[in-house]
């Protein structure tokens, strides 16, 4: 019994020694985490930047199809009248004869 007297404080030692370094690494580290997140936070990856084209792409195609489809409105009554289509508005590439539907 006295034997396992002496020997409990230095097995017991052990669990705060490991609880302290534990602790030094947790507070050695805890800069580097906090660093690396604001640079995450600050930074694009390339899967955030194609996602971002993509929406831009999309968004300047349904512009482009509005633009179309109320140009070709516009030169089908336009015809009905007996009038000459409307020109196209820029950038947009239409037939030279267009046939509305």
């Amino acid at each position: 019994m006295r034997m396992l007297a002496l020997a409990l404080p230095i097995l017991l030692s052990g669990c705060v020694v490991g609880t302290i370094a534990s602790t030094a690494v947790d507070v050695a580290t805890l800069p580097v985490k906090a660093a690396s997140k604001g640079y995450d936070l600050a930074t694009t990856s390339q899967s955030e930047a194609d996602e971002k084209r993509g929406r831009e792409l999309r968004k300047a195609e349904e512009q482009a199809g509005k633009q179309a489809r109320l140009w070709l409105e516009q030169c089908r009554k336009a015809q009905a009248r007996g009038q000459a289509c409307p020109p196209p508005p820029p950038g947009l590439t239409i037939s030279a004869n267009p046939q509305p539907r």
